[in-house]
């Protein structure tokens, strides 16, 4: 294969790449004019935008593995077109339901689309300085891929309907299904390799149950019939993966998580790192960018390029992090990275009172680079300190860490917004946000009530990141410097 098609089949899997990253969080400026337009309730809301990285975690453990078993080009060329195809569903969707059930289908195409973008490129690229290169811009994307999307969102927003937040996706996904067609290597199939779909149905259902058990807690109008059900819905999933991995392992097979990697310090932290980073600087962005739409007039596009005031410096801190990783080590960056961002979130909680924007603005610069400093090395952390025998998993845990940080922030800091807003506004409108904001008599009071809210998600998010340099402190206190000690 000649450079050219080598570098240009990069192109095509960092499009796809790319399409998964943003769909994260292209709909965290969308919420307001949702809400407006198919009338969705917060619970809707919040489904919407979960619904997503829910299945995306659920299936991105086993997908990689059934990628070795039919081969990892038609994996990626199937994960393309199921992309491709619920973006055009959720364009069309009527309902706020049948947007949610779009949404998960976008996660199927994402979850079979993402393990094969690396593959693709471990098979394109042997030459090892070629390949190094290859998966760096390939960070990267996904990098970039997350942090435009409130801001793409909001430049859509500005111009059309909220449906061209999932139709730009269309004419991308059909390029690049006919390049990957077109150039990049034969489907290299190895049908010895065996994919347990039991395992990731178990996994997605424990989390599901998760969900559930965090939003009903949070949920006003709680009810302990529908908290039983998902904490049983929950505890099933998890006791049905826990017995299924160790069933494989007893049968002689690769399980989909061995809990043993766990064991060492290092893989932890890493692991830690990546679920807590993604949790923190998640849900700073989706519920700034919903809070400045609400409360404070802003456009989409004005409250997109609000929080890409914290994603753009996480590229350079995070390219930087990596460069420097072998001076510094692991600690400093992880731990100390956490401190800044939590010095961001803290100062942006009193900036947001007492301050003018700009200093509210610096604040999020803060968190993006502390964010960015994280991000860059423990990612290396987890994929470093795994044995070599257990590669693969190590890789499948990296990327569904990421995703479960982001799962678990829209459920958690989704979830305690509404609730914070609804026990502090007063009585008449504390189950509308929207009707606070115009209520001739108590619009004064909700604007107050949401504030008040938002600066207890900052608080909140700020206390983790505190509690994360902590935890990950103590994880590589015996190993500072980042050398890899595999387990």
């Amino acid at each position: 294969m000649t450079p050219a098609r080598r570098w240009g089949v990069l192109v095509l899997l960092s499009l796809g790449l790319f399409l998964v990253a943003a769909d994260n969080s292209i709909l965290y400026t969308a919420l307001p004019e949702l809400r407006d337009q198919l009338h969705t309730t917060d619970l809707q809301g919040l489904w919407i935008i979960n619904a997503y990285p829910l299945v995306l975690c659920g299936l991105l453990l086993g997908t990689g593995t059934l990628g070795d078993r039919i081969g990892h080009r038609l994996m990626f060329t199937l994960g393309v077109s199921i992309f491709g195809i619920g973006s055009l569903l959720a364009a069309a969707s009527p309902t706020a339901e049948a947007l949610i059930a779009t949404r998960a289908l976008l996660g199927v195409g994402a979850a079979t689309m993402m393990p094969a973008t690396l593959a693709l490129i471990r098979q394109t690229f042997p030459d090892e300085r070629e390949r190094n290169t290859a998966i760096g811009v390939w960070v990267s994307v996904a990098v970039v891929g997350s942090a435009s999307g409130p801001v793409l969102g909001g430049l859509l927003l500005e111009h059309y309907s909220w449906h061209s937040v999932f139709l730009i996706n269309v004419p991308v996904a059909v390029i690049v299904l006919v390049g990957t067609l077109l150039f990049t290597p034969a489907n290299l199939p190895d049908p010895t390799r065996k994919w347990d779909l039991a395992s990731s149905l178990a996994a997605m259902l424990a989390m599901v149950g998760m969900v559930m058990v965090i939003k009903e807690l949070a949920n006003p109008d709680r009810t302990a019939t529908v908290l039983l059900v998902a904490l049983g819905v929950g505890l099933v999933g998890a006791a049905g993966f826990t017995h299924r991995q160790r069933l494989l392992v007893a049968a002689g097979r690769d399980p989909l998580l061995e809990f043993s990697v766990f064991r060492n310090a290092m893989f932890t932290g890493g692991t830690l790192a990546a679920v807590l980073s993604m949790f923190v600087m998640v849900g700073a962005e989706m519920m700034t960018t919903q809070r400045f739409q609400i409360a404070g007039g802003f456009s989409p596009f004005e409250a997109g390029l609000l929080v890409a005031s914290a994603a753009v410096p996480a590229i350079p801190a995070s390219v930087l992090g990596g460069a420097f990783l072998h001076r510094v080590g692991f600690r400093t960056l992880i731990s100390g990275g956490f401190l800044v961002t939590a010095a961001g979130l803290l100062g942006g909680m009193w900036a947001f009172a007492h301050a003018p924007l700009w200093v509210f603005v610096v604040c999020f610069v803060a968190i993006g680079t502390g964010a960015g400093m994280v991000m860059s090395v423990s990612s290396t952390a987890i994929i470093g300190s795994a044995p070599s025998s257990k590669a693969g998993m190590a890789a499948s845990i990296e990327e569904v860490s990421y995703e479960f940080g982001t799962l678990l922030s829209v459920a958690v800091l989704g979830s305690l917004m509404p609730m914070f807003y609804a026990l502090a506004a007063p009585a008449a409108v504390s189950h509308d946000v929207n009707q606070g904001m115009v209520h001739p008599v108590y619009g004064a009071d909700a604007v107050a009530a949401y504030d008040s809210a938002y600066q207890y998600i900052l608080l909140i998010a700020g206390l983790v990141a505190v509690a994360a340099a902590v935890l990950t402190a103590r994880c590589f206190r015996g190993n500072p410097k980042g050398t890899h000690a595999h387990q």
